[in-house]
């Protein structure tokens, strides 16, 4: 397993997808006003550093970190396919974002995700991430979990 991971438009043809089957595996879960993730045209407005990891040159999952100032980096549209999971792909995911954030002078990541999300929850627990109130522009659902780490 040779993990590759690349800052990569949102726009391209592996992102889109990714960014695609994530949305199709969330709609059946969760009603679209407790969806708060970016589709390919936002994550492009709103300047998120976006990356597809692959094995190889199989495209496996999609991360990307949106900055605000140096106050804090949001997790968004974190991804990884069933075939690569429990793999590490999703914490060399984290990793990479962790480190971008850390980079640029943020010391602090926020996420959002839904309750129905067990894998994503303990990835984030087991990483180290906290629950927090709702942040920013999100209201209080409860369909939705909110999280912090310190890196």
């Amino acid at each position: 397993m040779a993990i590759v991971i690349s800052a990569e438009r949102p726009d391209s043809i592996d992102a889109r997808n990714l960014v695609e089957e994530l949305e199709a595996q969330l709609a059946p879960l969760y009603p679209r006003e407790s969806r708060h993730g970016y589709s390919v045209d936002e994550l492009m407005v709103e300047g998120v550093y976006f990356v597809v990891i692959r094995d190889a040159s199989t495209p496996a999952g999609c991360a990307g970190v949106q900055l605000f100032g140096s106050g804090y980096g949001e997790l968004k549209r974190m991804y990884v396919r069933p075939q690569f999971r429990r793999s590490g792909f999703a914490k060399s995911l984290l990793q990479h974002l962790s480190d971008y954030a850390r980079s640029r002078g943020v010391r602090l990541l926020r996420l959002e995700t839904g309750i129905h999300q067990q894998a994503a929850i303990r990835l984030y627990e087991q990483a180290g991430f906290r629950t927090i109130p709702p942040f920013g522009a999100y209201k209080d659902d409860p369909l939705n979990r909110f999280y912090e780490k310190r890196i």
